[in-house]
């Protein structure tokens, strides 16, 4: 099936109709030049500290050469990755891919239950984790194949005196590292000392060799890894940069890194992107403490910022954020769930610079529509398929739709993944056999080529950018001492955009709210966590006995126990 592609008419000045795959033969050859072309340049900042593109490419070197040298990894091996925004993340990933191994990005706010799986799931043999989550990892580490872990503290990269200090606070006063034993367990600094006398690792990678399994629900609750390759991701890259060279300048660029790196947006458009460009990385670690975010960007003329809707809203209307200096903000993107007309107006009043909105997937490395950057104000719009891109409407058939009627959106492009990991039939659930990816979202494209998001076609629930799938709350919940039935809907909230509520059928008359939410917070991530419980006697049902979440949807807003 050919698509006609009237954005390309619409395309910012000098942008290309396609990308150079070939340019770059994988993600360390992207690493190996920035690292050349800008050595004394910054690359990453943290809590006060910097750390250049030369520190970065002699950091990861050794963690590389520790990797393969020291404990003998091999190229496609599986490496876990559970921090937040710290400087020790990007050496710990540039190295393992310098190692020709494959990331796993996790969440370090998993419960033992998500991160249990997730380890065995991927086969990963080695993980680099905060100490703040040592705890978790070492409740499953015994049923799982790692075999080498890595413990890290935040102020182990901040110079002597600052990490002593920093570590101190978190540790000893605000008591935010729960108590952990794991055998055999090593410092970040100690993988470091061991891989300094190790040969950096000559891997030959190519377009097709795996450089990401990263994890999403795709159109089920079951967990998944989204096998990413590194042409995937040097694809997307390129794409970005691409659309991004006419307002922003190679080497001078400070780019705001709220959201956390694991996540597939903050990794392919302020990791990788602005690394690619010369740019600074200002990695947030704790965005949710928004009077402590502000403080961090007074005196950061930054550039440029990438958030989800509720992020920009938090900014907003915390006290001191309109008196920052935005003098050089000449982007901010918003992607990961849908930016609100209000947000976006209140943005561009405050700032000077337009909220541009953007659309992608996990299982397309994310990138596939972007607003042009220099729009004079929000339009509503998802944007404009990258280059190499191609974008359509289709019914439920398969047939392809005219501008302005709505549909399924379809991507298929370079940047698409090669699939779910150990999971065929998932994966042709999505990839047709023309190469197209059935995105699940319902759309409908404009005569210009613009693209409008019109409602999901899944139960799926975003909650701060983040999928919640109603099938794996429902599984988890349903296990809760009392439960006899359970059945989970999204509901609209101001602070994430949606909410998970969650409907119980009891079997103990006595079960009460406080006891599902304790239940909630010991086997699911925060984000996962019902707000709303709403105890009923029965639930809706089709004759077969499956429960009806569209009747529970109609009537879920209201009600709260």
């Amino acid at each position: 099936m050919s698509v006609d592609r009237p954005w390309l008419a619409h395309y910012p000045r000098g942008v290309a109709a396609e990308v150079d795959l070939s340019r770059y033969g994988s993600i360390v050859a992207v690493i190996d030049e920035s690292c050349a072309r800008f050595a004394d340049h910054p690359a990453f900042g943290n809590f006060g500290r910097q750390l250049s593109y030369a520190e970065i490419d002699r950091m990861s070197a050794r963690f590389a050469g520790y990797l393969a040298g020291t404990l003998g990894l091999r190229k496609g091996d599986r490496i876990a990755l559970m921090m937040p925004n710290v400087l020790q993340y990007p050496v710990a990933l540039f190295g393992a891919l310098r190692a020709g191994l494959v990331v796993v990005n996790t969440n370090p706010l998993y419960t033992a239950r998500e991160l249990e799986h997730q380890l065995n799931d991927s086969g990963a043999q080695v993980i680099v984790v905060l100490e703040n989550f040592a705890g978790v990892l070492q409740q499953v580490i015994g049923r799982t194949g790692v075999r080498h872990v890595v413990v890290t503290s935040l102020g182990e990269m901040l110079g002597a005196l600052k990490g002593a200090i920093v570590d101190l606070v978190v540790r000893r006063v605000r008591r935010m590292v729960p108590p952990w034993r794991i055998n055999g367990a090593i410092g970040f600094r100690e993988a470091l000392q061991r891989g300094a006398g190790q040969p950096r690792p000559q891997v030959a990678l190519g377009h097709d060799d795996l450089a990401f399994l990263q994890y999403t629900g795709g159109t089920t609750g079951v967990a998944k890894g989204a096998m990413l390759s590194h042409g995937n991701m040097v694809a997307n890259m390129l794409q970005a940069s691409t659309w991004i060279q006419s307002l922003l300048h190679e080497g001078e660029e400070v780019i705001v890194t709220a959201l956390p790196l694991y996540h597939i947006f903050s990794l392919t458009a302020n990791c990788f992107t602005f690394f690619k460009t010369g740019g600074y990385n200002h990695l947030i670690t704790n965005p949710r403490d928004m009077p402590g975010f502000v403080k961090e960007l007074r005196g950061l003329r930054f550039s440029a910022i990438t958030g989800v809707n509720t992020l920009f809203n938090g900014l907003l209307n915390t006290p001191g954020f309109s008196e920052l200096d935005f003098s050089r903000l000449r982007m901010t993107l918003g992607g990961g769930m849908a930016v609100q007309r209000t947000v976006a107006e209140r943005w561009k009043r405050t700032t000077g610079c337009t909220l541009v909105e953007a659309y992608g997937l996990t299982e397309t490395s994310p990138a596939v529509c972007i607003n042009p950057l220099d729009l004079p104000a929000y339009n509503g719009s998802i944007g404009l398929p990258v280059p190499s891109t191609d974008v359509c409407i289709q019914d439920d058939a398969g047939r392809l739709l005219p501008p302005g009627e709505v549909g399924e959106l379809c991507v298929k492009g370079p940047q698409v993944m090669q699939g779910y990991w150990n999971r065929p039939d998932e994966t042709a659930k999505v990839i047709d056999a023309a190469g197209w990816l059935h995105t699940g979202d319902i759309a409908r494209m404009d005569a210009g080529g613009y693209f409008y998001i019109v409602d999901r076609k899944k139960d799926m629930i975003l909650v701060s950018g983040f999928n919640v799938y109603p099938n794996e709350v429902e599984d988890v919940m349903a296990a809760c001492p009392g439960v006899l039935e359970v059945a989970a809907i999204g509901i609209p909230d101001e602070k994430s955009g949606e909410a998970v509520k969650l409907f119980v059928v009891r079997k103990d008359p006595a079960l009460t709210v406080e006891q599902v939410m304790d239940y909630a917070r010991e086997n699911l991530t925060g984000y996962k966590r019902p707000h709303q419980i709403e105890f009923r006697d029965s639930l809706p049902k089709t004759n077969v006995g499956k429960i009806l979440r569209r009747e529970l949807r109609g009537t879920g807003i209201a009600g709260k126990a």
